[in-house]
């Protein structure tokens, strides 16, 4: 790209939505192993500057969030060691599914005995029958946690791309399908109360138990349809939800990049801002450092201008991308803030380096140099 296509670009930081105030939900998602998680703490430690109280999520089942700070996280909310107001977390879905089946048989009275395995009974199969059915419902009791806490601010460290499409298809989902369920209760609500009569009967309950779990059950799903709708309109709206992508320059990487950044379009979800990570030498180009090679080459050894030679190969190949990136995103009125984060030589663990590194998020590197 010439020097005047850099000029036109947005500000390649993610500046614009540390400081947009209106923010409640920050998702940080792409491909497995981009460093998703690093940015995700650096996001969170940035809004920490900013913000009254800030909560890190962490919703891949391979959590990485205690690995990141180097201090053990749990489902409840933590302070991160030297901060006063970050906090992280890291749900299971098992857990909020054992919550939610107990939440269900308190509100049926059933603590013990025959009505105690019919409500349990009737959970297991609803979550073993229905595909995806256990991951909704826990979609559904974390973002109700999330609307019922105090936090100005949530960052989703979320699973890798596949995993997070599903994530954030559940509230149109959930919507569409209780509705329908909330329809069927309207038009068959007698013979959906003699069904739940006859299911206590076989599992050894009775009619009054059968009632209290169609009534628990059809009152959880009513509940639940009320937080999604309000999930949904909350993703949809570019002033509370924004989803930031991240990359590494290489071609799958930038390929699934290309697939997430469409699916997003798809959801209603807003996302301006582009993280590539493990870039070698930002400020440079290939060209810059290939002559500086050329001149200094017959003055190597052997085996450092094999050593040179292979960073070379991978500096071009990652301009090449980094290139294509600029192409793709970086023109237009819905152009979006690509942020180039440098390869270091030791890993970003622990929240001194954390904090350190997190500064290139908001002072951008000038590729111009």
């Amino acid at each position: 790209m010439s020097d005047e296509d850099f000029d036109n670009l947005p500000e390649p930081s993610l500046r614009n939505v540390v400081e947009q105030q209106s923010l409640n939900w920050i998702f940080v998602g792409g491909k497995g192993g981009v460093g998703k998680t690093t940015t995700s703490c650096c996001i969170g430690i940035q809004m920490a500057l900013r913000r009254q109280k800030v909560l890190i999520i962490s919703t891949d089942p391979a959590h990485n969030l205690s690995d990141a700070f180097s201090q053990k996280f749990n489902k409840d909310p933590t302070l991160v060691r030297g901060f006063e107001n970050l906090y992280c977390m890291e749900i299971d879905a098992n857990d909020d599914m054992d919550a939610l089946q107990k939440e269900i048989e308190g509100v049926t009275g059933a603590g013990a005995g025959e009505e105690d395995g019919s409500v349990s009974s009737l959970v297991a199969e609803l979550t073993s029958n229905i595909p995806g059915i256990d991951e909704a419902m826990s979609f559904s009791e974390l973002m109700k946690q999330v609307q019922e806490m105090d936090y100005d601010c949530v960052v989703f460290d979320t699973a890798p791309t596949g995993h997070t499409l599903r994530l954030l298809s559940f509230p149109t989902i959930l919507e569409n399908a209780l509705g329908k369920v909330m329809d069927l209760k309207d038009k068959f609500g007698g013979i959906i109360n003699q069904a739940g009569a006859m299911f206590a009967g076989m599992r050894g309950g009775n009619a009054a138990s059968g009632q209290q779990m169609t009534d628990a059950l059809l009152g959880k799903l009513e509940e639940t349809r009320g937080v999604i709708n309000k999930v949904n309109t909350a993703f949809r709206d570019k002033n509370k939800t924004t989803f930031v992508c991240v990359c590494i320059p290489e071609f799958l990487s930038i390929y699934e990049t290309e697939r997430l950044v469409q699916e997003l379009s798809k959801f209603g979800i807003d996302s301006h801002n582009i993280v590539v990570n493990q870039v070698l030498f930002p400020e440079k180009d290939a060209e810059e450092l290939g002559e500086w090679y050329d001149e200094n080459k017959s003055t190597l050894p052997k085996e450092a201008q094999d050593i040179c030679a292979k960073m070379m190969a991978r500096k071009r190949m990652q301009d090449k991308y980094i290139g294509q990136c600029f192409d793709l995103y970086g023109d237009g009125p819905d152009a979006f803030h690509v942020t180039l984060m440098p390869l270091l030589d030791f890993e970003v663990r622990g929240t001194d380096k954390l904090r350190t590194f997190s500064q290139n998020l908001v002072d951008p590197i000038d590729v111009e140099e």
